[in-house]
């Protein structure tokens, strides 16, 4: 993430991937702040075993279009909501990338599906991940019918 405030919203991509068990880091990584440190990051991220990245930042939101620069691993952009703007700001800094730097980006304050679509991502790969997301799937409609019932039953 771009600051230390940006764990109020990132936690929640965090907290996802603990839920399926899935190993991960969170590190503080400014675009403008430490662009050294960035480019190191995203460099060396493939060879530290990291298979996906999930970076969240706010305002300009430089973060997640810039690791996608230097690194061949998919980066999933989490626009940050800031006082000002709504986070809109946030959103078309990371969702308008050039052409060849591709970031999938999610919702403003969306970190949750970040995590999940990382999840997904590693799924492909790894066939006991991949049926952990399919019983998630299962268990989000359960809830969902669930509701419905309780619903019908307070009509």
């Amino acid at each position: 993430m771009g600051s230390d405030s940006d764990w109020r919203v990132m936690s929640d991509a965090s907290q996802a991937l603990s839920d399926f068990a899935v190993p991960h880091e969170v590190e503080v990584v400014s675009a403008h702040r430490t662009p050294d440190k960035l480019l190191r990051y995203g460099r060396e991220a493939r060879a530290r075993g990291l298979k996906v990245i999930i970076a969240g930042a706010g305002g300009a939101a430089h973060l997640p279009g810039m690791l996608a620069s230097v690194t061949e691993l998919p980066v999933i952009g989490v626009p940050v909501q800031l006082a000002t703007l709504d986070g809109l700001d946030s959103l078309l800094s990371i969702v308008q990338m050039p052409a060849g730097i591709p970031v999938a980006t999610v919702s403003i304050n969306g970190a949750k599906n970040a995590g999940l679509l990382a999840v997904r991502m590693l799924g492909m790969s790894d066939d006991r991940l991949a049926e952990r997301v399919a019983g998630y799937a299962r268990d989000l409609e359960s809830q969902v019918e669930e509701k419905n019932r309780r619903l019908k039953g307070a009509l």
